[in-house]
């Protein structure tokens, strides 16, 4: 076990070591083990422990970067040297002003040890437990649940210094007839909090509620989208426009809007490292601890997130939201939750004349941040509503979509939220009801 004495070591070797005006260091490990099964048989269960070390030099205003996965003296020594050579070989970069002073550090408690001591047998008796319910339907499940631990650890030759410990768990499955399929998923901190029973239970009845879907014409509908949908939408929304460099580059959606109202008033989004439903480090990449960033306020358009070099370039102060460097994204939110409404899903099913029961995107792309188009299709279980009632499956169709322009459409949003892996982290967020959904095409599946 790579434990936080031994990042804290690492990260004061370079800093001791380094000869460049300013030094960033950032340290890491990361020890998983993942079972895999397919065809209803567990086929594959491995572990892995991993580290590296990524340094950014800083000599006037030139920048230098260099990496490595050993941990020894002489391999950290060394690729402080090759940062610093690489700064001094590369152009200056005017907008730099400086590495972020040390702040405060609140920890959160993110350790569950019964992950990090999960056992290969109790991975294996877990997907047995889910194989066993779905087989017995003449479904196959195909997916993979991984368990273990990840140490992170930044520091700075100005004093910024914090490590910090996160386990993991997470069940990824898709249970599969020969005319349907149906998605399950879930991401915790303590693998006890995954119920497989719950998800494997939810994902049969899915695939047989699924089976043999008709064709239905592309076209505008109502649709009501289940956490995994959303937290697409969302996370895509976030990186197309929540960050201060797409702002500062004239990118984001949000330029020129604060104050003014974008989004239905029933939305409000926001990134918060303290949710207690949320997993993820509470400082960011250069050490500054993160602060809880209002993005959408009741449909109107709050604010970005910042790291220190977006910061400078307006005389702001980090929010806590820079990512590793290099980068070319910017500072971006990691930790985003989507407020709650006072619907249930049956609610929504209910209140629908004709619609659509969207279980899961798949295959998703943002065509264009500005306008937040998105483009993909539904799959896993995707069904027709009509007269309040989930008539009959579907087939597949595709959609493009501005983001924008469907969370403007939000007609309810449900009670209940649930925490879901996206592609910016795990992201806490609700089933919610649209109106006019833009399919574009039909599929054959």
């Amino acid at each position: 076990m790579i434990d936080k004495e031994r990042i804290r070591e690492a990260l004061k070797t370079a800093i001791n070591y380094s000869t460049a005006d300013q030094l960033e260091v950032i340290a890491s490990s990361r020890n998983i083990a993942l079972t895999r099964f397919s065809n209803n048989y567990i086929h594959q269960n491995v572990a892995e422990t991993n580290m590296s070390i990524s340094i950014r030099a800083v000599v006037g205003k030139r920048l230098g970067y260099a990496s490595t996965n050993r941990l020894d003296k002489d391999s950290i020594e060394n690729v402080v040297d090759k940062a610093i050579e690489n700064a001094v070989h590369r152009p200056p970069d005017l907008d730099f002003v400086s590495l972020p002073e040390p702040k405060q550090i609140t920890e959160r408690d993110l350790i569950a040890r019964s992950t990090i001591e999960y056992t290969p047998k109790e991975r294996a008796a877990d997907v047995l437990k889910f194989i066993n319910i779905v087989s017995p339907h003449n479904l196959v499940a195909a997916g993979a649940f991984s368990t273990g631990y990840s140490t992170i650890g930044v520091a700075n030759s100005l004093g910024a210094s914090a490590v910090e410990v996160i386990s993991e768990a997470e069940l990824k499955a898709v249970v599969m007839s020969d005319t349907s399929s149906a998605y399950a998923s879930a991401i915790s901190t303590s693998a006890s909090n995954i119920d497989i029973e719950r998800l494997a239970t939810i994902a049969k009845e899915t695939a047989i509620a699924a089976q043999n879907p008709i064709e239905l014409a592309p076209g505008r509908y109502t649709v009501v989208l289940s956490p995994d949908a959303v937290a697409d939408m969302i996370s895509f929304m976030a990186f197309a426009g929540f960050g201060a460099l797409s702002l500062q580059e004239g990118r984001s959606f949000m330029k020129d809007r604060f104050g003014e109202k974008i989004l239905s008033p029933l939305v409000s989004i926001w990134d918060n490292a303290f949710d207690p439903n949320t997993i993820g480090l509470t400082f960011d990449f250069e050490g500054v601890p993160k602060q809880k960033i209002v993005f959408i306020e009741n449909g109107v358009a709050k604010g970005v997130c910042y790291d220190s070099y977006t910061a400078n370039k307006e005389g702001k102060e980090s929010t806590g939201h820079a990512l590793p460097a290099p980068n070319t994204y910017g500072p971006l939110p990691l930790n985003l939750v989507m407020a709650a409404g006072d619907s249930s899903l049956d609610d929504m099913i209910k209140s629908c004349e004709r619609g659509i029961l969207v279980s899961r995107f798949h295959y998703t792309n943002l065509e264009d941040p500005i306008k937040t188009i998105l483009t993909g299709m539904t799959r896993d279980g995707t069904f027709l509503i009509e007269d309040g009632e989930i008539k009959t499956p579907i087939k597949n169709l595709r959609f493009t979509q501005s983001i924008i322009d469907a969370l403007s459409r939000v007609e309810l949003i449900s009670r209940d939220r649930i925490l879901k892996d996206a592609i910016l982290g795990a992201v806490f967020v609700p089933w919610v009801k649209i109106s006019e959904f833009n399919f574009t095409g039909a599929t054959q599946f």
